[in-house]
């Protein structure tokens, strides 16, 4: 069975051989609210069930932090009627594969099956809509798991903090103060009520996106959609879309972290348009301009020339509300956090002084588009996109047409992005360093 499962990893991660342009899919919505996304691929005889929800850290109330996390763990518990622990197997049976994941935005779970399992996908989907069982046994034991997680990935990992540190310094007013990991003491302080109405307020139709992508037929599959998911009733409260922005920063806020790391780093945070936004697209090929390969900025002059950092990078959130953009280095043995920030600011300000060269701008466009064509080259990920572009810009469509907004980003846009979002007197600037009396 472990080779099967395999088998159909690898076939959902083959190239369907459809080009960036040409993804065709169906898109209806039921009468409860749901959104569907249909996309018919022969290629391989498998199928990608997927649900996303419109639900994310931003969602969670005050002191019960890490909720929609905890509920990409507890609705694989069981149902009314999937006993616990019996979701896995059924997947595994058929020889398919499942995950879910979480972000400050929304709440994604997929399968990946044979084909000729399609409907049992949409079973067990709509049984974690309807049926999912949130009872105190299925909550103290994903209680443990998720503390258990946080303690891996978050407090004793080197960094594991970092994102924690940095958004509760960005953000004073917006709920993306808040990482989806949540916080030890909002973990046990929450009741089995609270997850009870959280799951009623955001897990249901009206609140959700079924993307299928793979090996189906779209009229059998709207009748198999309609048998599982018709009756499935909207729900009955207003969830709330709209938040409190962040103010712009105007002042540089500056801090020092210890942590029981070897290597001190610095690490800059600057407040960036939403997903979607014309300036995004800029601040995203600046980012990549910055950090993505060997050839990179900060590649060539912090980590291989100057040689004071271990290694350095730059990443930007794609998020529905204006997020941040990040950017790191990890210094050498011996090496001042001032020397590594000096460089920083180097690399940063010729940027916001100097176009690109025409050579660096077509590697851009290139990595760009090699990212985004492979993002979409397998069923699993189709599935995914169509599903994010609806829910983030309500538009589907833009899996095949969001590659023409990149491409109109020109060297001006970026050196503008640069002088516009990557200013000192607008980011937050951590020291992360090693705990006094440690090596």
């Amino acid at each position: 069975m472990l080779r099967l499962i395999a088998l159909f990893a690898l076939l959902a991660s083959l190239p369907t051989f459809a080009t960036a342009q040409n993804i065709q899919y169906v898109e209806y919505d039921m009468p409860n609210g749901l959104k569907v996304l249909l996309h018919e691929d022969h290629s391989t005889p498998i199928v990608a069930v997927s649900v996303m929800y419109h639900v994310g850290s931003k969602n969670e109330k005050p002191q019960r932090s890490g909720f929609a996390h905890f509920f990409e763990h507890l609705l694989f518990e069981g149902s009314e009627n999937i006993k616990r622990g019996e979701f896995d197997d059924y997947i595994n049976r058929a020889g398919g594969y499942n995950n879910a994941n979480t972000s400050f935005d929304r709440t994604y779970y997929y399968e990946v099956l044979p084909s000729n399992q399609l409907a049992l996908g949409l079973w067990l989907e709509s049984e974690r809509m309807l049926h999912a069982k949130v009872e105190n046994i299925g909550i103290e034991t994903q209680r443990q798991v998720v503390k258990e997680e946080r303690r891996q990935r978050v407090d004793n990992r080197p960094y594991g903090r970092f994102l924690e540190e940095t958004m509760k310094r960005l953000y004073t007013t917006h709920p993306y103060k808040s990482t989806p990991i949540g916080s030890m003491e909002d973990l046990d302080a929450a009741e089995e009520m609270d997850y009870k109405t959280f799951y009623k307020d955001f897990y249901r139709p009206d609140n959700a996106i079924l993307s299928i992508a793979g090996d189906i037929d779209i009229e059998q599959t709207k009748k198999l959609i309609d048998v599982y998911f018709k009756d499935i009733p909207r729900g009955t409260t207003t969830i709330q879309r709209k938040f409190p922005q962040e103010p712009p920063l105007t002042v540089e806020k500056r801090d020092t972290v210890y942590d029981n790391v070897q290597l001190p780093a610095v690490i800059y945070a600057y407040q960036i348009p939403e997903q979607g936004a014309k300036d995004f697209y800029a601040v995203k090929m600046l980012s990549q301009l910055l950090s993505q390969g060997e050839s990179s900025r900060m590649q060539k002059k912090i980590v291989d020339e100057a040689q004071k950092a271990a290694f350095a990078g730059a990443f930007t959130f794609d998020l529905e509300d204006p997020g941040p953009n990040i950017v790191f280095a990890v210094a050498n043995p011996g090496v001042a956090v001032t020397e590594v920030e000096q460089l920083m600011d180097e690399v940063i300000t010729d940027v916001q002084k100097n176009l690109i060269s025409e050579q660096e701008y077509q590697k851009l466009q290139n990595q760009v588009e090699n990212d985004f064509i492979t993002a979409n080259n397998s069923v699993s990920g189709i599935a995914e996109s169509l599903a994010n572009y609806e829910m983030y810009l309500k538009d589907a469509s833009l899996i095949n047409t969001e590659l023409d907004r990149y491409r109109k980003v020109t060297r001006e846009d970026i050196r503008a992005a640069a002088n516009k979002y990557f200013k000192k007197n607008g980011r937050v600037v951590m020291h992360w360093m090693p705990q006094p009396g440690k090596p």
